[in-house]
């Protein structure tokens, strides 16, 4: 298999990103606002699914429990929305496993940048989100996407699970979290984020347009979480025609 961070030579990895340290000089300008961003509205999501969870019936432990060791927003929602309507725990696992599984692709695709010792692999593999892994594959060099990673990932663990807690505290207080909006908060926060790449590639359009399509009509004929896995199949037509290099006559025409 070919892949450029398997056959970095020794001199590349030792000048770049091989060392354990993470510095937030090591990101892009701009990254770090981004990656802000994306805590807050964590934030403000980790809110919601606390005071959901408990206004639903269940002790505080439980959603600040399941935040530390499941890490998973939508397969918490979904586990929660399971268990508050009746649903034995097998069901709640189920849902959340199911929804969550596209994480195995995500840690196949970021392996490499979480570090080379067992132990930060597997730290890092708790902190594999749909969030990290778009903030490392947006970064070309090794060291600004193991930094990306670390960075977003540490504190987006810290955002959640504080704001889970507070939110659990809070519990029945805040009524109704529908009515403040709160889970519109993260979707608006991602979109912002991706539309510089789709305004810029449009294979990326391509992908986004018919995943869009295809969540949208499955979504009231199938399950919670499974449009979503469903809408992965949008990245068959970002492999349809293929972007054409700039010619010689183009480029001296432009």
């Amino acid at each position: 298999m070919c892949s450029p961070h398997r056959t970095d030579d020794p001199s590349h990895r030792t000048g770049e990103g091989a060392t354990g340290l993470v510095r937030f000089s090591d990101l892009p300008p701009g990254v770090l606002r981004d990656i802000a961003l994306v805590w807050l509205a964590d934030a403000v999501v980790g809110v919601s699914f606390g005071a959901i969870a408990v206004g639903g019936g269940l002790p505080v432990w439980v959603p600040v429990l399941m935040s530390l060791l499941v890490y998973a927003g939508s397969a918490q929602f979904s586990a929660v929305g399971v268990l508050t309507a009746g649903g034995g725990p097998v069901a709640a696992a189920a849902t959340g496993l199911l929804l969550n599984s596209r994480t195995a692709a995500f840690s196949l695709a970021l392996a490499d940048d979480l570090g080379r010792s067992w132990t930060a692999r597997l730290i890092g593999a708790h902190l594999v989100t749909d969030e990290t892994a778009a903030f490392v594959l947006a970064q070309e060099g090794r060291r600004q996407r193991k930094a990306a990673f670390w960075i977003s990932g540490v504190g987006l663990f810290v955002a959640w699970n504080l704001s889970v807690l507070a939110g659990a505290l809070a519990g029945s207080a805040l009524g109704d979290t529908d009515r403040f909006g709160l889970d519109a908060a993260f979707p608006a926060v991602l979109l912002a984020l991706v539309l510089p790449a789709l305004r810029g590639d449009s294979a990326a359009r391509r992908a986004s347009a018919v995943g869009a399509v295809v969540a949208v009509a499955s979504a009231p004929l199938l399950p919670a979480g499974v449009p979503v896995l469903l809408a992965l199949l949008g990245l068959l037509a970002a492999r349809r025609g293929p972007r054409r290099p700039r010619t010689a006559s183009s480029r001296s025409a432009s």
